[in-house]
């Protein structure tokens, strides 16, 4: 059984974190600012985290598949009409850029980062709305 309070704290996470990033992030500190890159870095690593665990709890709950990597699971969404596929491509680069944030495999490019924060976002925002929606 889906445990929708679960679900919903961690949608309320990302709303959170989305909402934080709109009101404080400064894109044009992150390259001389260390505590705005943190911020930024940390907060959106708790987004994208946060949205992996929907996606996780929804999959398992479904029984949609044993997905191989995280990115995966928006795949496994997808298929289940969960997300549309523009959105599944956008969380999947997340999962992935969520990686290099987490565990440092490259180094995190700040133009990357600032792109994020002027165009993905809404990305977020999509699948918050599109997971309360379906439930």
């Amino acid at each position: 059984m889906t445990d929708l309070p679960l679900i919903e704290k961690r949608l309320a996470v990302i709303d959170t974190c989305v909402s934080d990033l709109r009101a404080m992030a400064r894109a044009d500190r992150l390259d001389t600012d260390i505590r705005e890159r943190r911020f930024v870095e940390r907060t959106l690593q708790v987004a994208i985290q946060a949205a992996l665990d929907v996606a996780s709890h929804i999959t398992s709950e479904r029984r949609l598949g044993e997905p191989a990597t995280n990115r995966e699971l928006f795949t496994l969404l997808e298929r289940d009409g969960w997300i549309p596929s523009e959105l599944r491509a956008r969380l999947a680069d997340m999962a992935g850029f969520r990686n290099v944030l987490v565990h440092g495999y490259d180094d995190v490019n700040l133009d990357v980062v600032r792109d994020v924060l002027k165009n993905h976002l809404v990305d977020l925002e999509r699948f918050t709305a599109g997971v309360r929606q379906k439930l």
